[in-house]
């Protein structure tokens, strides 16, 4: 699983110029079954999504297509970690430490 932080490297004037574009994108990601949650950060500087997977580059090259990395108003943050433990309506995205 993996957390991808966005922070926003331009005005939020330019961010807002690509929001419609991100959001389709989002939505694409949410319809594949890749990303689960996503969300603003509060202060509004960038966002949040939770995404599963197990392939780290197959993540990157989905942030890679971001209309806002592709437009060059944000950066990505991946964090990778294993879903040892989840709330039972999450039980499907539960995984086993890799050894």
């Amino acid at each position: 699983m993996f957390i991808l932080e966005l922070t926003y490297t331009a005005p939020l004037s330019d961010v807002e110029k690509e929001m419609e574009a991100h959001i389709a994108w989002v939505d694409e990601q949410f319809a594949a079954g890749t990303f689960i949650a996503s969300g603003r950060k509060n202060p509004r500087d960038g966002g949040v999504i939770l995404a599963v997977g197990d392939d780290r580059g197959a993540i990157e090259e989905i942030t890679a297509a971001d209309p806002f990395t592709v437009a060059g108003v944000c950066a990505y943050r991946v964090t990778e970690f294993i879903a040892t433990r989840t709330a039972p309506e999450l039980a499907a995205y539960k995984q086993q430490p890799r050894t």
